[in-house]
């Protein structure tokens, strides 16, 4: 399996940047819609060998002057920027942030702060995807579906290993993707706590698991629309919002909310309160 994050993000993100978007022409014999290497070099002032070498893993410690400058060549958002400078630091035995256990505990305000988020499914997850504490929305919502079965219950190898999970998520694939996506955001296997989970899910899921890892970078949507399904409220569409707690934490929190009309009114159902408690956000 690659360890070559690095060389991952900036490909991937070289082949998503139309050459429009960078004001160069588009011509009509290209092979990709996304820019050439020889192009991304020549955005950046490097040259082409060097953005070849940082590709293939044979580099993996670009200045922070190239940091900067591929970073502006290839658009990316703020969220990115922060991603491929932890990738410089944590490539190839630099300095890793994700050496200390994933954290077990919730703090007293943030526990509170779920209490206050009722009658909405929320739920608090460490950076491996265990679920730590949730609103009794989120029980209602996920427990049926088999979701907080394990101690503690975890999000990957629920969806990588619970046969249920591909009925509960419509699109399940694109679930997926999110997972492997999250667990890759920072260190990824220089993190042993992350490696121990993703060789568990390399045997127990396989290709599933591996084939996403070797061609997906490590930027989950912190924010979007999923649909699940429930055994007693049927399809919903769920709209989420992704917040991350201090840096000592190390925790995120995922509120989800109704995406419609018809999800709002059957969540009110399954929590049983008066119409309109949970109001769709397109409204």
């Amino acid at each position: 399996m690659s360890d070559n994050e690095l060389g991952l993000f900036l490909r991937t993100r070289r082949e998503a940047v139309t050459p429009a978007e960078v004001g160069l022409p588009t011509g009509s014999r290209r092979r990709t819609p996304g820019l050439r290497r020889a192009e991304l070099a020549t955005l950046a002032g490097v040259s082409v060998e060097y953005v070849t070498r940082l590709e293939q893993g044979r580099d993996r410690h670009p200045s922070p002057q190239v940091v900067a400058a591929l970073a502006e060549a290839l658009r990316l958002t703020a969220g990115e920027r922060v991603h491929l400078h932890r990738l410089t630091k944590n490539q190839g035995g630099g300095l890793c942030t994700g050496g200390a256990a994933p954290a077990l505990t919730v703090r007293p305000t943030v526990r509170a702060l779920l209490d206050r988020l009722e009658p909405a499914p929320a739920v608090l997850v460490n950076r491996i995807g265990d679920l730590l504490a949730w609103t009794d929305g989120y029980d209602r919502l996920a427990r049926p579906v088999g979701l907080l079965d394990g101690t503690p219950p975890n999000l990957a190898r629920f969806v990588f290993g619970d046969e249920r999970a591909r009925a509960a998520y419509p699109d399940w694939d694109r679930v997926a993707d999110e997972q492997v996506a999250a667990l890759k955001q920072g260190p990824f296997r220089v993190d042993p706590h992350v490696a121990a989970l993703a060789d568990e899910l390399t045997v127990t899921a396989g290709a599933e698991f591996t084939g996403r890892v070797e061609r997906l970078p490590g930027l989950p949507a912190s924010t979007g629309i999923t649909r699940f399904t429930h055994p007693e409220a049927g399809a919903l569409r769920l709209a989420y919002e992704t917040l991350e707690l201090p840096a000592d934490d190390d925790q995120r929190l995922i509120v989800h909310l109704p995406a419609d009309d018809a999800t709002a009114s059957a969540l009110d159902g399954l929590t049983g309160r008066r119409p309109g408690a949970l109001r769709a956000v397109s409204g």
